[in-house]
C-alpha cells in the first residue's frame, strides 16, 4: 500500500490532488482508519485505463458539405430579403423556431 506522499512522487502530482481526486473517487484509493491509502495495482490499472490506442486525427470538412449550407444561408437570405413594395418578408423559419420554442 502506498501512502499519498509515495503516490504523489511516483505520479508527480500535488498531495492535495491526491486529497481532492480520492474525496470525489476519482482515483483508486483505501480509507484505513482516516488514513488515504493506494494499491499499486490499482492504480497501474487505473492509470491504464487512460492510454489510447489509436487517435483519430481532426479533419476539416470538405468542400461539399458546406456547399449545401451555403445553398441553404442563400436560400433563406433571398426569402427574408426579397421584398414586395418595399416590405420586409418575415421567414418561415422564424415561425417554425416560434412554434418550437426555440425563440
Amino acid at each position: 500500500m502506498l501512502n499519498v506522499k509515495e503516490l504523489s512522487a511516483w505520479l508527480n502530482i500535488k498531495p492535495s490532488t491526491l486529497y481532492l481526486w480520492a474525496s470525489e473517487n476519482k482515483i483508486p484509493c483505501r480509507r484505513i482508519h482516516g488514513l488515504v491509502r493506494f494499491e499499486p495495482e490499482a492504480i497501474q490499472a487505473w492509470l491504464k485505463g487512460f492510454e489510447t490506442n489509436s487517435v483519430k486525427p481532426f479533419s476539416l470538412p470538405t468542400r461539399h458539405y458546406t456547399r449545401d449550407l451555403d445553398q441553404l444561408i442563400e436560400a433563406s437570405k433571398r426569402e427574408v430579403y426579397t421584398s414586395r413594395h418595399g416590405e420586409t418578408i418575415q421567414s418561415s423559419l422564424i415561425q417554425k423556431e416560434d412554434a418550437d420554442g426555440a425563440v
